[in-house]
């Protein structure tokens, strides 16, 4: 048997294949505009808070928020687009033609799976080139109370480090490695878990095992005085590594970003594993769009006749929602190190492919 053989006709793959896609994504747009509302109620308050902030602000976090609700409903929308369809195919008696005419339950749900790979194509770049930015850009947005913000420089933003019994603060940082420039350096002097003074300086490079800081300047808390430091080094126990990954977010970044994090975290010897997870999940998430169709084709088969329909289609989206309750709780246990990061990420869809194909075979029989 060829490949071609193994699809039903071409005029029916591309029925399925249309019906499948434009019930997913009417489904996935119904969510987006209600949960997107729900959500504005909450925020939007908070937006309009800063002064000078109005419309224009109010639509741009719509537009940062709106491809973070798609992402994260889209698994959902192919499961329940997935039930509809097969189950007005089985309605209608065409599952029954199609079987009628030598068709196994594969061959019936073959057009389908294979729109879930185009899906999940989709998904995957959608969440890499578009996702991971709006993701980033938003939670710097929220950091600074939805104030004027650079969009999408790519740029760490307000980080915090602690060093020689002092904090640093630094208003951005650019650069990895020894390369890394820092801007808007402050350094909270202590002394005793005492604020003794306040070190200002417009920027830092990397000199030597420390940090050179030049047109600098000290608050002295004690008198209230400010003098001119001029060059001086800093943090001679920070690494680079403390700057640039003080804070990796694996939702906001690509997924080449993000292992390039993970290659640079090692070598500083920090621990991985939750990041780890997060780099295998960006590619088993999209993945669970060829999963939906079979763990809802219960619906599809079966006579509508019998009245066991809605019960069919019951049961297949108790099956898909068990496996995102089983995603989340696997990625769960690979944060708090209980689950190696491959396991985290995979198991779940490899457990609910095994459940959909014996469920499958047994209505086929």
């Amino acid at each position: 048997m060829t490949w071609a053989n193994f699809f039903p006709s071409r005029t029916m793959s591309l029925y399925m294949a249309r019906m499948f896609l434009t019930r997913t994504f009417a489904i996935l747009g119904a969510l987006v505009l209600i949960l997107q509302s729900l959500d504005l109620l909450t925020e939007s308050g908070a937006i309009l808070a800063y002064a000078g902030n109005g419309d224009a602000e109010i639509w741009r976090y719509v537009s940062l928020r709106v491809p973070q609700i798609a992402s994260t409903f889209l698994p959902y929308s192919v499961l329940l687009g997935s039930i509809l369809t097969l189950s007005q195919l089985n309605q209608n008696s065409e599952v029954i033609a199609m079987k009628a005419s030598g068709l196994s339950a594969h061959q019936v749900l073959a057009p389908l799976l294979l729109t879930g790979i185009a899906v999940a194509a989709i998904s995957f770049t959608f969440n890499d080139r578009i996702v991971s930015r709006a993701t980033a850009t938003l939670e710097q947005w929220k950091k600074v109370s939805y104030a004027p913000l650079p969009i999408d420089r790519g740029d760490r933003a307000n980080v915090w480090v602690k060093g020689d019994n002092n904090l640093i603060q630094v208003q951005q940082v650019r650069g990895r490695g020894d390369a890394a420039q820092l801007y808007g350096v402050t350094v909270y002097e202590r002394q005793n878990r005492s604020l003794v003074s306040i070190l200002t300086a417009p920027h830092a490079v990397r000199a030597g095992d420390g940090w050179r800081v030049d047109n600098a300047e000290r608050f002295i808390v004690a008198t209230g005085q400010k003098t001119k430091v001029g060059s001086i080094v800093i943090g001679r126990t920070i690494r680079p590594d403390q700057f640039t990954l003080a804070h990796v977010d694996a939702d906001s970044m690509a997924f080449g970003a993000l292992y390039q994090a993970i290659g640079d975290l090692k070598v500083a010897g920090r621990q991985t594993e939750a990041l780890e997870g997060a780099l295998w999940h960006k590619l088993a998430g999209p993945l669970s769009a060829i999963l939906m169709p079979l763990l809802g084709a219960v619906s599809a088969f079966g006579i509508a006749r019998s009245g066991k329909l809605f019960v069919r289609a019951v049961i297949g989206m108790a099956l898909g929602f068990l496996y995102f309750v089983a995603d989340n709780f696997a990625l769960a246990m690979g944060n708090l190190g209980a689950y190696p990061p491959f396991l985290a990420a995979w198991a779940p869809f490899l457990l609910f492919l095994m459940i959909g194909e014996a469920v499958l075979l047994r209505t086929e029989e």
